[in-house]
């Protein structure tokens, strides 16, 4: 079986478990701006192998995937910019289907993506058109995301292009630069979820393909953006998105500077 691990280094996923520990005692752990590469599949199955009851309220730290971020950029003036438009979980369990338009989301739950996982399996022959052998790939994909419903407390509710966290980073920091984002987050309940799709091989394209979508499900605590120096070496933390203050009217201070 082969195994092809698609990831980029400002894709990957820092969260680790304590082998030695039992189940109550396990801790989720990881630091932003820092981490190898992981294998993000492996570290979902030792959650998944674990008491659900166990993960909820462990904090967690996980690098986004920037690559697979149509939204993301970082403006001329240095302004750290990561839309949220259309990243919402379309799952059943995120349906709100009874909600009224401008008073909340369709989708509940918002999403960063982890990092993809491809597992090609063995091949198989078969007769898609009659009388016309065919060689079947058979594929498999783990799309790994974090999964959390309280965006609105890091930016305003608005249904344009550009909504989505903002952050002003230091003079010299652009997208020039190594930059890597990373979520920290605590799980609640359930902390996991997972759906399957099946595509059926066909004879224009005869794959059978398989997607599995997990997710780590939690409350975002804060985005930590990291950059590498001038000079290289490790990344550091150059700016942090943090929650709007209960008492500020749902106005981020940080959102504020970087929208002027």
């Amino acid at each position: 079986m082969r195994l092809f691990i698609h990831s980029f280094a400002a894709t990957l996923v820092a969260v680790s478990f304590s082998a030695q520990a039992e189940a109550g005692d396990v801790l989720l752990h990881g630091e932003p701006c820092t981490g190898g590469p992981a294998l993000v599949a492996a570290r979902y199955a030792e959650a998944r192998a674990l008491p659900e009851k166990s993960l909820v309220g462990q904090r967690i730290v996980l690098p986004v995937d920037l690559a697979a971020s149509q939204g993301f950029s970082v403006d001329a003036d240095g302004t750290f910019h990561y839309r949220m438009l259309f990243n919402d979980v379309a799952e059943g369990w995120s349906w709100q289907p009874q909600v009224r338009p401008g008073e909340a989301d369709y989708y509940r739950w918002k999403f960063f993506p982890l990092g993809s996982v491809v597992e090609e399996r063995p091949a198989y022959v078969q007769e898609e058109k009659i009388g016309e052998p065919q060689r079947t790939e058979v594929q498999w994909r783990y799309d790994h995301f974090l999964a959390f419903d309280n965006a609105y407390a890091f930016y305003p509710h608005r249904d344009d292009d550009e909504t989505g966290f903002l952050a002003r980073l230091p003079a010299g920091i652009d997208s020039e630069r190594a930059i890597s984002l990373h979520a920290v987050a605590t799980l609640v309940e359930p902390p996991l979820s997972e759906s399957t799709t099946f595509w059926k091989a066909i004879y224009s394209r005869p794959v059978d393909f398989t997607l599995k979508k997990r997710y780590f499900v939690a409350r975002l605590e804060a985005l930590v953006v990291c950059a590498v120096g001038a000079a290289g070496g490790d990344a550091e933390e150059v700016a942090r998105i943090l929650p709007s203050p209960a008492d500020a009217g749902g106005v981020n201070p940080q959102q504020e500077r970087a929208q002027r």
